[in-house]
């Protein structure tokens, strides 16, 4: 249920004991040999095939970029109004760049819809400010990472285009009519749902519509079931970076067990120390002698490991 980074180390015990995946960083990427392999090397100490993840949208979040000799791929935005050729191409291109080094999962496509212009953390990360265009943009850029290989994964939901506030630093709150929310935000989970996406990133965010409470959407079970009854998503839900301020307050161990109970399937966490990895082994001891908890765990393993044969990973 974990996806870790390397920064830490400890991501390679945690393989030879069934971890979900790696996430990779600018910092893990020095030259093509180098990361294919790294890759190699993790997959071979893997005790189950592994995600091998990044997030590779173009423009600012693009982790490739060292070994690019100065070649930039354009932000979702740049490329969507360059026309839906161009955004096809350039999916493909950095789709079988990945999949060279043996990356199989791309946190990407950014799905939000950007309607606030003062929003610090979106921004051109969204191919638009029209819910319609963003709508067409997932089809072409998921189906095409399908196409070549690469899951996609699309974030964050239910949607950081009207934020404020970034929730690496903070916890925004989005506290829109739910109408709106739907009609403007949603609506792109919805369809890419319709499309047969894999994997739903859900975000630190707060709507009071799912928690009167502050708690973040990612570990709110409201949130998760409303993915999962009113959409009907049936794929696998996954965090966005639990080390961000938006989600940290609770506690490392809280906040996992919290999005356990809430019914998300996996985490992300940035690095892979000595106080990650515990919250693993202590997670699966408190799961022997809880019942929702063991219950909850092996619903997503069996997602997990449904999706990874069906994609041959």
């Amino acid at each position: 249920m974990f996806i870790l980074g390397t920064d830490g180390g400890g991501y390679a015990d945690a393989l030879k004991n069934g971890l979900g995946g790696v996430i990779f960083f600018t910092y893990d990427i020095k030259t093509p040999d180098q990361f294919r392999g790294l890759i190699s090397g993790i997959k071979s100490e893997a005790k189950i095939p592994p995600f091998l993840a990044i997030d590779q949208e173009g423009g600012r979040v693009e982790r490739t970029e060292n070994i690019h000799n100065g070649k930039k791929y354009l932000s979702a935005k740049q490329a969507f109004d360059k026309g839906f050729e161009y955004l096809k191409n350039q999916t493909a291109e950095i789709a079988k760049e990945l999949v060279s080094y043996g990356i199989n999962l791309n946190f990407a496509p950014c799905i939000d819809v950007n309607t606030n212009p003062t929003n610090p953390i979106i921004g051109v990360r969204a191919f638009s400010d029209k819910t319609d265009e963003v709508i067409m943009a997932e089809k072409i850029v998921s189906s095409t990472y399908r196409e070549n290989g690469i899951i996609p994964c699309v974030k964050h939901f239910p949607g950081h285009g009207d934020a404020n506030a970034d929730s690496h630093l903070t916890l925004p709150k989005i506290d829109l009519d739910f109408n709106e929310l739907e009609e403007y935000h949603i609506k792109p989970f919805k369809y890419a749902i319709k499309n047969h996406v894999d994997m739903i990133m859900i975000a630190h965010l707060h709507v009071p519509h799912f928690e009167k409470d502050i708690i973040p959407t990612s570990l709110s079970k409201n949130a998760v079931d409303y993915l999962r009854n009113n959409l009907g998503f049936n794929g696998v839900i996954i965090s966005d970076d639990m080390i961000m301020k938006g989600v940290a307050e609770f506690g490392m161990l809280e906040a996992c067990e919290r999005g356990i109970r809430a019914g998300l399937n996996m985490f992300i966490y940035r690095n892979s120390n000595e106080q990650t990895v515990n919250i693993i082994e202590t997670l699966a001891q408190k799961a022997e002698n809880d019942v929702e908890l063991k219950s909850n765990i092996e619903k997503s393993y069996e997602l997990i490991m449904k999706l990874k044969q069906e994609r041959k990973i």
